[in-house]
């Protein structure tokens, strides 16, 4: 019976059931993964880094998106450009590493040179009548939100990245990221497909039983609950949640601080959502004593206590900003079966490790969630590759924010993969 189940792209995603999670090729099918990396990762805007990452003119960081190499370089005037990872002549990579400082582009197997501005200044033997202005660097599109890079590898990005831009700029402005510098990164390799690590980031539901760490500062009431099931002592201590939360927005806001929950995960393509939550305890940050990492307080905010600003944006990233540290989160997909989570925690640009903040201390709590997120997405994984696997009922007090970002998925797939466009059977489960 499993043989006559049509796997083509377009009836998966015609068959897809809201308020439940998706058939098993969409995390499983190296052809379905093939069709995500075209229609998701090459039209939207991703983020990739921050402008700590190059912060010096000549500095360059190299960012792998499926097919495609992009480099994120500062030029000398300052200006953040991004242009792909190509030689002009006969293709090779131009830079090899993640990190690189350069004066100019040169490329290894002809040494073809670029300046910064992606200009093509030097190319020997190719005759009188070739025109270097004709094999400048390829440029991508990319815009800075208050010191986070996004890029988008399409000729014509989403045009919404302004009206997100507009709500987000005031909220990240106080923490003044082009003022930091990266303490940390950590690379992890999670074993599963990309959406499953954003689906698990979507949601608290599974925090209290597998979080320990995570859910010393943080509430998970934040992210959802069934009021119906709690008892008198679960209940009182939401409404008390709820009045923090109030009582901390109005505080913030007046402060010049914007706080209030701002969310368009799947009615933009430039999908996202924001707020500002109160944290547990001391309220400071997410450390095991909730209080502040760093002594070096981040841009203008007026005290430590200041909760953490959370920030999603569809498809690959959420953060994390609190008065005294920022942490930020990109996802990278790498076949259908695995995802590279890249993890960067800054910091003030002065602070100085072992002086204004102890380095375990600042990351030790989303060193253990993120192995705990991933172990949970490798179950997921793995279930979803057994034939008993069929679509389950996500809980419409706890996953609501998971059914948002599966709805954006079929949306953009849906506008990619148009009935009669060629290729859109082609995709089948392996």
């Amino acid at each position: 019976m499993l043989d006559r189940i049509d796997t083509s792209l377009a009836a998966l995603i015609a068959r897809r059931v809201p308020g439940y999670s998706l058939e098993a090729p969409f995390y499983t099918s190296e052809e379905v993964f093939a069709a995500d990396m075209e229609a998701v990762f090459e039209t939207t805007w991703l983020f990739v880094g921050v402008e700590p990452d190059v912060p010096e003119p000549g500095d360059v960081m190299t960012v792998d998106i499926g097919r495609n190499s992009i480099l994120i370089v500062r030029d000398d005037d300052m200006n953040v450009r991004a242009y792909h990872n190509v030689c002009r002549h006969r293709g090779a990579r131009l830079v090899l590493e993640e990190k690189a400082t350069v004066g100019n582009l040169v490329c290894r197997y002809h040494s073809w040179t670029y300046n910064l501005d992606g200009d093509l200044i030097h190319a020997e033997h190719m005759g009188e009548g070739f025109d270097r202005s004709c094999h400048g660097l390829k440029p991508v599109h990319i815009r800075s939100l208050e010191g986070l890079i996004f890029i988008c590898l399409a000729d014509e990005p989403p045009a919404d990245f302004d009206a997100m831009a507009d709500v987000m700029g005031p909220y990240l402005a106080p923490h003044n990221l082009r003022d930091t510098r990266i303490a940390y990164q950590h690379d992890l390799i999670e074993p599963g497909n990309w959406k499953l690590t954003m689906e698990n980031n979507r949601e608290c539901y599974h925090c209290g039983a597998n979080h320990p760490e995570l859910t010393v500062p943080l509430f998970a009431y934040g992210f959802g609950f069934a009021p119906e099931e709690l008892d008198e002592v679960e209940r009182a201590q939401a409404e008390r949640y709820g009045c923090m939360v109030n009582d901390s927005h109005g505080e913030w806001e007046a402060a010049g601080v914007p706080s209030a929950c701002v969310e368009h995960l799947d009615d933009m393509v430039t999908g996202y959502r924001t707020e500002r939550l109160p944290l547990d305890g001391a309220g400071e940050s997410h450390t095991m004593d909730t209080k502040a990492a760093c002594r070096k307080r981040l841009g203008t905010m007026p005290s430590d206590k200041m909760g953490a600003l959370h920030f999603w944006t569809q498809p690959n990233s959420w953060h994390h900003f609190m008065g005294d540290h920022a942490v930020v989160f990109s996802v990278i997909p790498l076949d259908a079966h695995r995802s590279l989570l890249r993890t960067k925690w800054l910091v003030h640009k002065d602070a100085v490790e072992g002086v204004d903040y102890d380095l375990d201390n600042l990351i030790g709590v989303w060193m253990a969630t993120n192995q705990q997120d991933s172990d949970l997405v490798g179950y997921c994984q793995q279930g979803a590759m057994s034939a008993a696997y069929q679509p389950g009922p996500y809980s419409p007090h706890t996953e609501m924010l998971v059914e948002k970002f599966c709805n954006w998925y079929i949306q953009r797939m849906k506008a990619h993969f148009t009935p009669g466009r060629a290729g859109v059977d082609a995709p089948r489960a392996a």
